[in-house]
């Protein structure tokens, strides 16, 4: 197996992980408490999914 000769410089290890940063994910907004959200999953502050209430909250809207 082939062994490297040299080392890699620290810029050059860096220009390569240049584009491992995560994405931000998608928000839609709560039709219901119009909060922030991950889409296709429940409200987390109101417990509403496609129009029904799925988890109870201590909240009212």
């Amino acid at each position: 197996m082939p062994n490297p000769k040299r080392r890699h410089s620290k810029a050059r290890r860096d220009k390569r992980r240049a584009h491992d940063a995560l994405a931000i994910p998608g928000m839609s907004r709560c039709p219901n408490c119009q909060e922030l959200k991950l889409p296709h999953r429940v409200c987390p502050s109101c417990g509403h999914y496609k129009g029904r209430e799925i988890l109870e909250t201590n909240q009212e809207v």
